[in-house]
C-alpha cells in the first residue's frame, strides 16, 4: 500500500472516486427500499432504470478510458490505427441497437432485451481482464499472439449486449410517463445524470486502476460493475410497474430463437470489428435502407405524425457531425493528453471523467433551466437547443487549439484547455442528447418506438465512425500523431461545425412547426398502428373512442 504521503494528484482523484461510490451505493439501496411508488416526484421505477444504467455505463466507459491506451501501448497498434480500431468499435456499440430495438418492439419486449443483452455485456466485459504475451516489443509479433481473438470476442461481446440494452432502457423510461406529462424531459435529465455518474465513477475508477496497477484489473473491476447492474435491474423488476413487457406472449422456443439471432451476431461482429473498410460499406449501405424504410412508414401516416417523423429524420440526421467531433474524447484527445499535455502526474484515462462530472454538475442547472424558460414562453424548440449544442462543441475545439499555442512538441499544453474544451463540449451534449432523447420518445409512432430509438443510435454510430476516421487523420501518414497536424484539424473542424450550428438555428423554425407539438397527446397502439398517432385525453376520459384531432 502505497504511504498516504507520497499519493499524487490521480490517488487522490481515485480514493475520492471510491468514497463516492459508496455514497452512490447507500442513497441506491434507500431508494430500493421504499415502499411508495413516487420518489421525489417521479416513479421509483425510473431510479431502478437510473441505477441499472449507471453500473452499466460504469463498465462501459471505464472500459472505454482505457482502450485507445490499451490498444496503443498493450497491443501496440499505432496511433492512426488505433483511433480508426476505437471508432469502428464505438461505431458499432450505437448500431447494434437498431437490432435490440427491433426485436423488442416486434416480439421480446424492452424488458427481457434490457436482461439478455446485460449478461452478454457482463460476459464481455470479464473477457476483456484476458491479457496475452506481457513483454513484447515487436507489434508484429504482439498482434500475431492467440490472445488477440479473445479481445475481439470481448470487443464483439460488449457490442451486441449494448445492442440489446441501450435504446431499450431508454424507451423503458418514456413508457413510465404519459406523453403529455411535463416531467418527461427532467426524468430524462435525470436518468441521464445517472448515466454519467456511471461513466464518472468507472473512468476514474476503471482507468486507475488499469493505468497503475494493471490492464487486467481495471477490465475485471469493469465487468463486476456490470454485474452489478444487471442485480438492481431483476431485483426492481415491480417497480417498473409492468413497463418493456412483450407485446404478445412469447413461446419459449420463440424466446430462444430471438436470444439465438443475438448470439450469431456475435460472430458476425468478431469478424467486422476486425475489418474496419467493411463497417464503412455497412454504415452506408444500412444507413439508405433505414432512411427508405422510416420514409416508407412516414408516407403511410396522416400529414401531422408524418411530418413528426420528418422532424425526427433532421434531428437524427445532425448525429454524425455532433458525435464525430464530441468522441474524440476516447480517441485523438485522449491520445494528445497523454504526449503534449501538461498532466502533473494524473493518469491520461483519469481526464475522461471530466465530461461525466460536469453532466452531473450541470444537468440540474440545464433542466431548471428548461423549465424556467418554459414558464414563461421561451425554451427553445429542441431544433434551436441542436443549433446551440453544434455551435458550443465547435467552440471546444478553437479554444483548445488556441490555448494550445505552439505546434511545437516540446511546448505542453496548459491543462486548463482540457478542462475547457470538456466544459463547451458538455454543455453542448445538454443540448442535445437528452432532449434528443425526449423528442425521439415523444414525436415517433408507438409501433415504431423502439426502432426510431435505435436509429437515434444508429446515426450516433455513423458520427463514432466519423470520429475514428478524424482521430486518424492525426495521426498523419507515419500513423503517430503529430501535435501541429491535430491542431490544425481540430481548428477546421471546430469553425465548420459553428456554421452549422447558424444554419440549423436559421431552419429551426419550420422544424418546429413539423413536430405540431400543440396536438400532441397520449397515444394507444391499436390507433397508432392505424395512422392516427394522436389521442384526445378529454375523449379517453368521457369514455369516448379516441381519434386524432386532424386529419
Amino acid at each position: 500500500m502505497k504511504d498516504i504521503a507520497l499519493w499524487n494528484e490521480g490517488d487522490w482523484i481515485a480514493a475520492i472516486g471510491a468514497v463516492f461510490l459508496f455514497a452512490v451505493l447507500a442513497i441506491g439501496g434507500v431508494i430500493a427500499t421504499r415502499k411508495s411508488e413516487e420518489f421525489v416526484g417521479h416513479p421509483r421505477g425510473l431510479f431502478v432504470l437510473f441505477y441499472a444504467e449507471m453500473w452499466e455505463r460504469f463498465s462501459y466507459y471505464g472500459m472505454r478510458a482505457l482502450l485507445i491506451l490499451y490498444l496503443t501501448k498493450f497491443w501496440l497498434f499505432s496511433d492512426g490505427s488505433s483511433n480508426l480500431i476505437y471508432g469502428a468499435y464505438t461505431s458499432l456499440v450505437y448500431i447494434t441497437p437498431v437490432l435490440g430495438g427491433y426485436l423488442a418492439d416486434r416480439w421480446l419486449g424492452q424488458r427481457k432485451a434490457v436482461l439478455f443483452g446485460g449478461l452478454v455485456l457482463a460476459l464481455g466485459h470479464l473477457f476483456m481482464a484476458y491479457e496475452g504475451l506481457q513483454g513484447v516489443t515487436d507489434p508484429a509479433v504482439k498482434q500475431a499472439d492467440p490472445a488477440i481473438d479473445v479481445f475481439w470476442l470481448a470487443l464483439a461481446l460488449i457490442i451486441v449486449g449494448s445492442g440489446f440494452l441501450k435504446a431499450n432502457i431508454s424507451v423503458i423510461v418514456g413508457q413510465l410517463y404519459k406523453m403529455t406529462d411535463t416531467r418527461r424531459d427532467a426524468a430524462y435529465t435525470i436518468f441521464y445524470m445517472g448515466v454519467n455518474t456511471g461513466a464518472a465513477l468507472g473512468t476514474i475508477l476503471v482507468g486507475y486502476l488499469g493505468e497503475t496497477i494493471g490492464w487486467s484489473w481495471g477490465f475485471g473491476l469493469a465487468g463486476i460493475g456490470m454485474v452489478l447492474g444487471l442485480v438492481i435491474f431483476v431485483v426492481g423488476k415491480p417497480a417498473l410497474r409492468g413497463k418493456g413487457e412483450p407485446p404478445k406472449v412469447l413461446s419459449r422456443n420463440h424466446e430462444f430463437v430471438l436470444y439465438g439471432v443475438g448470439a450469431a451476431s456475435v460472430a458476425v461482429i468478431w469478424f467486422l470489428i476486425q475489418y474496419v473498410d467493411v463497417i464503412q460499406t455497412l454504415l452506408v449501405i444500412s444507413g439508405i435502407a433505414m432512411l427508405l424504410y422510416t420514409l416508407y412508414e412516414a408516407f403511410k401516416l396522416p400529414k401531422e405524425p408524418r411530418e413528426r417523423m420528418f422532424a425526427i429524420l433532421f434531428l437524427i440526421a445532425l448525429n454524425p457531425l455532433f458525435w464525430g467531433l464530441f468522441e474524440q474524447a476516447g480517441g485523438s484527445l485522449s491520445l494528445y493528453t497523454d504526449k503534449f499535455v501538461d498532466r502533473g502526474g494524473v493518469p491520461t484515462s483519469l481526464f475522461q471523467s471530466i465530461n461525466p462530472i460536469y453532466i452531473v454538475l450541470f444537468g440540474p442547472l440545464f433542466a431548471g433551466l428548461w423549465a424556467w424558460l418554459g414558464k414563461k414562453g421561451l425554451e427553445p424548440s429542441a431544433p434551436a437547443k441542436f443549433a446551440l449544442a453544434l455551435a458550443q462543441v465547435g467552440l471546444g475545439f478553437l479554444v483548445f487549439s488556441w490555448g494550445a499555442g505552439s505546434g511545437d512538441p516540446a511546448a505542453l499544453t496548459p491543462v486548463i484547455f482540457v478542462f475547457l474544451i470538456y466544459m463547451l463540449h458538455t454543455t453542448g451534449e445538454l443540448c442535445l442528447s437528452p432532449v434528443g432523447l425526449s423528442a425521439m420518445t415523444r414525436l415517433s409512432p408507438l409501433h415504431l418506438g423502439s426502432f426510431i430509438m435505435g436509429a437515434w443510435f444508429y446515426m450516433t454510430a455513423v458520427g463514432n465512425f466519423v470520429a475514428g476516421k478524424i482521430g486518424e487523420a492525426t495521426g498523419g501518414e507515419s500513423g503517430i500523431m503529430d501535435k501541429a497536424v491535430t491542431l490544425s484539424i481540430y481548428s477546421k473542424i471546430g469553425w465548420v461545425t459553428v456554421a452549422a450550428g447558424v444554419v440549423v438555428l436559421a431552419v429551426s423554425p419550420i422544424v418546429r412547426r413539423w413536430m405540431h407539438l400543440d396536438t400532441l397527446d397520449d397515444r394507444v397502439s391499436d390507433d397508432d398502428l392505424e395512422g392516427r398517432s394522436t389521442v384526445g385525453l378529454e375523449a379517453q376520459e368521457a369514455g369516448v373512442h379516441p381519434t386524432t384531432r386532424t386529419k
